[in-house]
């Protein structure tokens, strides 16, 4: 499963870079554009122009190179802002999977069957004594019918509790901020 969750990662990196890449290509060509001038009206005035681009002409493409810098560094700031933020959800994904795994692995200590052959009565009285999350965990790993009749003998308070255990175990979606 977190294959596919290190696939996206690699995925947004690569179209992230990508656009990056494009937006700087995009944004010299204009350096390397040559300028077309007007023909003179007369030798005197020409080579005062002349002298006059030639001397603004460095400082021209030095302000443009500043200007494409900023450009790229805002973009560089902004990929490295996404790629941290998905490697923040990325932890909370494997931490949450780590839980859940751990969560299931309780159950199945051989309680279950224990409490599959039970009473449905009398597994409500002895689930109402044990930690929720090791209640929440038997009683999902209990055939459907059962578990509804064991719940309905709990206290609407215990059962409400276990209820909500075993939902945010089986949701997916489990992230603290949807994406």
């Amino acid at each position: 499963m977190t294959g596919h969750f290190e696939d996206f990662i690699a995925r947004a990196r690569r179209a992230l870079l990508g656009s990056v890449a494009g937006a700087f290509l995009l944004s010299i060509s204009g350096a390397f554009a040559q300028d077309v001038t007007a023909p003179p009206a007369d030798s005197a005035a020409a080579s005062e122009i002349e002298k006059f681009c030639t001397n603004i002409a460095d400082a021209a493409r030095d302000q443009r190179y500043v200007l494409q810098r900023k450009d790229l560094e805002k973009l560089k700031a902004n990929v490295d802002e996404r790629i941290a933020t998905l490697e923040t959800r990325r932890a909370e994904y494997e931490d949450w999977l780590k839980r859940r795994n751990d969560f299931l692995k309780q159950a199945e200590l051989g309680l279950v069957d224990i409490y599959k052959s039970m009473k449905p009565d009398a597994a409500a009285g002895k689930l109402e004594m044990v930690r929720p999350e090791i209640a929440a965990a038997i009683v999902m790993r209990l055939p459907p019918r059962q578990s509804s009749l064991i719940l309905s003998e709990m206290s609407d308070e215990k059962a409400a509790m276990l209820t909500n255990i075993i939902s945010s175990a089986s949701d997916p979606d489990t992230s603290q901020e949807p994406s």
